[in-house]
């Protein structure tokens, strides 16, 4: 999956696990879906877009922001809601699915990024 899209908001020690995940492996494209505290702080690497939400609007309408800046081309991405509120959560899954991309939840087991799902029995 050469698109990797995350939450990069709330939860403390969360921004670590994204930024392992990011360099895991060469992904073509990151979106970090995140708001102002995020874009004022964290250092995003070329091949990363910062995606702007405001956390404070309604999820109907961080749907639309979200989909507003995202520009995937893939039919399946990674994707990675480790940080952030469910609120935001929700807004990013309603995003991914009204833009018709399927998706495999990535995380970390043993600091080695993994596709949920993919391992059990």
């Amino acid at each position: 999956m050469p698109t990797l899209i995350a939450c990069l908001s709330s939860g403390k020690g969360t921004w670590s696990e994204v930024v392992k995940i990011m360099n895991s492996q060469q992904w073509d494209k990151v979106y970090l879906i995140t708001n102002q505290f995020g874009k004022d702080n964290f250092k995003a690497e070329e091949n990363v877009e910062l995606v702007l939400i405001d956390s404070f609007q309604e999820v109907p309408n961080l749907v639309e922001q979200i989909k507003k800046q995202i520009n995937v081309k893939d039919f399946e991405v990674a994707l990675n809601l480790v940080s952030g509120t469910g609120k935001e959560h929700m807004a990013v899954l309603e995003a991914v699915l009204e833009l018709g991309l399927n998706f495999r939840l990535v995380s970390l087991k043993n600091n080695q990024v993994v596709s949920l799902g993919l391992e059990r029995n």
